[in-house]
């Protein structure tokens, strides 16, 4: 690549002063590098336009500089930072004749006369002058060293006469030129004869917004003070903003001490402020201005909306004025219909005062509240209706909320927030009411103050009519029984929902599908898997029938675990895509409880599968909407999670997550019946992994007794198996204490019962441990026939059992695999083991591709030490220890930290 600073002075005796006016900066300290985007610029260069266009700070001509310094080595760059002086042609033109001199000396010197010559009250021929110039450049331009132009900050120059004279140049460009532009606003050419012959390039705001590990990146030194949801939270309300971040950078630079750290972004305050007043809100117009606060108060917004609030008819074309101008406008659907601003960009219009405000904020909800509801959008008509202080038009519009439209969607986080705002007087005012919060409280599971507020139901009674009084006292039945199975009360919940199924209405769907959900439940509880399986079906055909997309949702979940339960993992997994594909045709802006739950468990089974990558990210996509939805779900998707990570050897991370769970629990107050058994359980067997038996020990004979024997409780909703579980557990404690004949007794019990019960997953995994005892005492034929009836209940597709085999003894577990005839499930398995030592000798040897970094990453997690302590020891960040691991994980061709120290032993890499 050519640079301007390195041509010889002699070339011409006009560039020492010109220079300073073809100057291109270089790029800001700390800045990230943006590879994925240089790699699609160079892939534009075959065209001739490279158009890149966004709001204000997000890096366009940071991209454009770091794009020129990587340019191959025989393309020239000329680079034309514009300004508003630009926007006469004439001058423009004059700038880029000068520019281009400085590689062509000899062009255009009569074409500069005539520019010169002209008068600026006078039209001017610039096309016909254009015309002349470009088929002189074309003579000097050479393919062997073609020539990139870029025009930095065109918003500033941008006008209708200088846009026509580029649309001119664009579309009389020579071979061996092409142009770079970037733009706040997108310039008014017509592009579409480039963009249908592949000549054009766009990057806009998506493109260019930070990834996640870019705005890491970018926050490096910061990221040891900022941890966790703090971190997070900055990195999502940045929403990849590269100017947000850099100003919340020197904000904690000048902080100091880190405990001074600023905590988040905020677009109404400081820096963030002051710049978006100046380089944005400032420089529209006074209309435009208004538009954009009398909607800043919405979440979302679409032209009729903004139309009701304004009372106005513009809106359409106010919206296309920001969408051209790049105003931080955020679309939220492909349609082009819904949108919302950029999170800072809303603060600093809410911060308004609002004296200034034409037209009252409450005014302005209670507008949006009619519109809202006249479109049938009934949740975000409360919404506005609270918003605007009228507790009354709320409560009336919930009360419009049916039974069904609340148990379907179960978003109880929703309607927990509307209830804190309406007062006592008005929840228990009507019959409705009452049983809409009665349920919204026992989906949330506060259960005392559910069954509190569902027994002013009797103020009502006796009802007009009969069969108003039999629907109101079966509607009581139902509520009665979730509550009793909340509490674990198996007997009342039985008694409950089934005298409700057989009383109510059948308009009352909805109640009928969550009464047959739950028996269910406590089937799976009682190892009746084919009641359960029966239920599962009524519930099915019962939400086939009413066509409602939801409950068929939620009869898949329940149908996948109980397929779970019996070990039938491929099954289970199509019952949740079915699921899953059921609710394709829902806005992806609503949260579904339901739709969090599938998600949660398509994590969870795939976790079975073996594919903990991929479960991972189906689990961490779960919990954000389960927790949006604030449905207890969330415990699957912890528990999972922590399970994970102390396979990974990553306690802390293990802890942590099962932490964030209580946190949640506590805060959403949900009683310890829910979550303290689950949540107990994978602590001890982390302990267990741990070495740490004393705690194990302790906690599971309190889970013991609580959960086994002939008083005990009915495990809670979210693992109706725990007990097993907990024996499970049990036998690899009494193996670390040495008492390998009760171990083996416990699990022999576990395994007969899991095949009387049909529960395959359960004697998989007790039969996998089996085995492992077994070869620890040397008894290895018995070991195989533990393996061998493993095999065989696991033909489901559960893989995970297996791991502990594979890991402790992977030749055993490659010759008794090779033995028996090939199946799916053995050469799945087969694939999981480590290469044996030929396989290794002849791939390519690794150690010739780990850096020396990453080998002093790998000893440090040989010695177990966590991703935080490498990290302080080798002095890098958290998130490089992350990618040294990841890339260390590659290159020796495993997925976990113990696979990667056993392949480096192997290697002779920690020799």
């Amino acid at each position: 690549m050519t640079e301007l600073s390195s041509l010889q002075r002699s070339a011409s005796a006009v560039i020492p002063a010109l220079e300073g006016r073809f100057y291109r900066p270089p790029l800001p300290d700390g800045y990230v590098q943006r590879p994925r985007l240089c790699e699609r610029l160079s892939a534009g260069l075959k065209g001739r336009l490279l158009l890149v266009s966004a709001p204000a700070g997000f890096g366009k001509s940071s991209l454009a500089v770091e794009f020129c310094q990587g340019l191959p080595g025989n393309w020239q760059s000329l680079w034309l930072g514009l300004s508003r002086r630009d926007s006469d042609p004439g001058r423009f033109l004059e700038r880029l004749l000068a520019g281009l001199q400085q590689y062509f000396p000899q062009l255009g010197r009569q074409s500069l006369g005539l520019l010169k010559m002209r008068q600026r009250h006078q039209p001017f021929a610039f096309e016909e002058w254009l015309d002349g110039l470009l088929d002189e450049l074309a003579q000097h331009l050479s393919g062997s060293t073609p020539l990139l132009l870029v025009l930095d900050d065109y918003h500033l120059a941008q006008g209708p006469v200088l846009d026509r004279c580029l649309q001119f140049f664009l579309n009389h460009l020579p071979d061996g030129l092409v142009v770079l532009v970037t733009s706040r606003q997108r310039p008014d050419w017509h592009l579409a004869r480039l963009r249908l012959s592949r000549q054009l390039l766009e990057l806009n705001e998506q493109d260019l917004r930070l990834t996640h590990d870019e705005s890491l990146s970018l926050l490096d030194r910061h990221c040891s003070a900022l941890r966790g949801e703090a971190l997070e939270s900055l990195i999502q309300r940045s929403e990849g903003w590269v100017a947000g971040l850099r100003f919340w950078m020197l904000a904690a630079s000048e902080a100091g001490a880190p405990g001074s750290l600023p905590q988040g972004l905020h677009g109404g305050e400081g820096l963030i402020r002051d710049y978006l007043l100046e380089e944005v809100l400032d420089c529209l117009p006074a209309e435009v201005q208004a538009f954009l606060y009398d909607t800043a108060p919405q979440e979302r917004f679409c032209a009729e909306l903004c139309d009701a609030l304004r009372e106005a008819h513009d809106s359409a074309e106010i919206l296309g004025f920001l969408q051209a101008h790049q105003v931080f406008l955020v679309p939220l659907d492909e349609h082009g219909h819904w949108y919302r601003y950029h999170h800072l960009f809303s603060d600093l219009l809410r911060t308004r005062p609002t004296a200034n405000a034409l037209v009252p904020a409450a005014s302005l909800h209670l507008r949006a509240c009619r519109w809202f509801n006249a479109q049938g959008l009934l949740d975000e008509a409360v919404e506005q209706a609270l918003r605007a202080g009228h507790l009354d038009v709320a409560a009336n519009l919930v009360q419009n909320l049916s039974e069904e439209q609340l148990l379907a969607e179960q978003n109880v986080g929703m309607l927990l927030r509307w209830k804190m705002d309406l007062p006592d007087s008005l929840l228990i005012s009507t019959p409705r009411l009452i049983v809409l919060y009665s349920w919204a409280l026992g989906l949330a599971c506060q259960l005392d103050a559910a069954q509190e507020l569902a027994e002013h139901l009797s103020r009502f009674l006796p009802a007009p009519s009969a069969t108003a009084q039999k629907s109101m006292l079966a509607q009581w039945l139902a509520l009665s029984g979730i509550i009793a199975r909340g509490r674990g009360q198996r007997e009342r919940t039985l008694a409950y929902c089934s005298e409700a199924l057989e009383s109510l209405p059948h308009k009352r769907y909805g109640q009928r599908l969550m009464c047959l959900s739950t028996l269910s439940n406590l089937a799976i509880t009682d190892a009746d898997l084919w009641r359960a399986r029966s239920l599962n079906r009524e519930s099915l055909e019962l939400a086939q029938r009413v066509g409602n997309p939801l409950f068929e949702a939620l009869a898949h979940y329940d149908r996948a675990r109980v397929l779970q339960a019996r070990g039938e993992v491929f099954r289970a997994l199509e019952e949740v895509y079915q699921g899953l594909r059921r609710l394709q045709g829902l806005s992806a802006q609503r949260l579904y409880a339901v739709r969090a739950r599938l998600t949660l468990y398509e994590g969870y089974l795939l976790t079975l599968r073996a594919q903990s990558e991929t479960g991972l990210l189906r689990l961490q996509a779960g919990l954000v909407e389960a927790r949006a939805c604030r449905d207890i779900s969330v415990l699957i998707g912890h528990c999972v999670i922590a399970k994970q990570e102390g396979l990974r050897g990553e306690f802390a991370r293990a802890f942590a997550e099962l932490a964030e769970a209580e946190r949640l629990m506590h805060i959403w107050d949900v009683p310890p019946i829910y979550y303290l058994a689950m949540i107990t359980l994978v602590k001890c067997e982390l302990w267990l992994a741990q070495g740490r038996t004393d705690l194990a020990e302790a906690w599971l004979g309190r889970l013991g007794q609580t959960y086994t024997g002939e008083q005990a409780a009915a495990p809670p909703e979210f693992h109706p198996q725990l007990p097993l579980h907990i024996e499970l557990q049990q036998a690899r404690l009494d193996t670390i204490k040495g008492d390998a004949a009760r171990a083996e007794q416990r699990l022999r019990r576990l395994d007969e019962h899991g095949r009387q019960s049909g529960r395959q997953l359960l004697s998989v995994m007790a039969l996998t441990q089996k085995a492992q005892l077994l070869l620890a005492l040397g008894r290895g034929p018995e070991a195989r026939q533990d393996l061998l009836q493993a095999l065989e209940a696991a033909v489901g597709g559960a893989l995970q059992p297996f791991e502990g085999l594979i890991a402790q003894h992977p030749g055993w577990m490659r010759e008794q695999l090779q033995q028996g005839l090939p199946t799916a499930l053995t050469q799945a398995l087969l694939e999981r083991l480590p290469a044996t030592p030929r396989e290794l000798h002849e791939a390519a040897a690794p150690s010739e591709t780990l850096s020396s970094r990453e080998l002093s990453v790998l000893q440090l997690i040989a010695q177990g030490c966590s991703n935080q302590e490498i990290s302080e020891r080798l002095f890098i960040s958290l998130h490089t220890v992350k990618t040294h691991a990841s890339h260390i994980n590659s290159k020796l061709g495993v997925e976990r930290r113990t696979q990667a120290v056993a392949r480096a032993q192997e290697l002779g890499l920690l020799g």
